[in-house]
């Protein structure tokens, strides 16, 4: 069971009502693939925990935004990265959520999932897909990046690209270790 229970919309403080409304309204244009509401309305996943934690929750949120706006990668490179990490941390409501959106926005197939989930190499990685899992997977070893790789994700995405792969994993480590503390479940 979560830590923090979630917040029905009729038990909102006024600090977290702008919060509330901004993440609802974004989670709902953007993931109809997993469950991220409860039937009253309160807020499931990582975005509960912001909640209960409006001023810091609305920068995150905001990251979260900007991330989803930046679309220097292509989404199942993206998808990719975000679920080597949650496999990484052993994130289970970001494997679900992430799988799901892999499997129905980009036809990603089971097996493929359940071999990031496993925290392995799918050998059937496109290019763009290689790359980001290895850079996930080498920043999630800690250290510098090695050069060759930093040069192989330049060479594929362009800075802008680069820099937004290194943010992403590092924002989705964040939000694993926001459903790791908090004892999100999956629904």
């Amino acid at each position: 069971m979560t830590r923090l229970p979630p917040i029905p919309p009729a038990d909102l403080t006024d600090a977290q009502r702008p919060l509330f409304d901004a993440m609802t309204a974004g989670v709902a244009a953007k993931y109809q693939s997993f469950t991220t509401v409860r039937e009253d309305g309160a807020l499931l996943g990582p975005w509960n925990a912001w909640l209960h934690d409006p001023e810091i929750g609305t920068a995150y949120w905001g990251v979260t935004q900007a991330l989803t706006a930046a679309k220097r990668i292509p989404d199942p490179a993206r998808q990719v990265a975000i679920l080597v990490v949650g496999a990484h941390f052993g994130a289970a409501y970001e494997i679900y959520a992430h799988g799901a959106v892999a499997r129905d926005a980009h036809g990603m197939s089971a097996r493929r999932i359940a071999t990031l989930a496993a925290g392995e190499r799918p050998e059937d990685l496109d290019e763009d897909e290689a790359i980001a899992h290895d850079v996930a997977k080498a920043l999630l070893r800690g250290g510098l990046l090695a050069d060759p790789l930093y040069a192989q994700a330049l060479a594929r995405f362009g800075q802008a690209g680069t820099n937004e792969l290194i943010y992403l994993v590092g924002h989705y480590c964040f939000v694993s270790m926001t459903l790791n503390g908090f004892g999100i479940p999956v629904p």
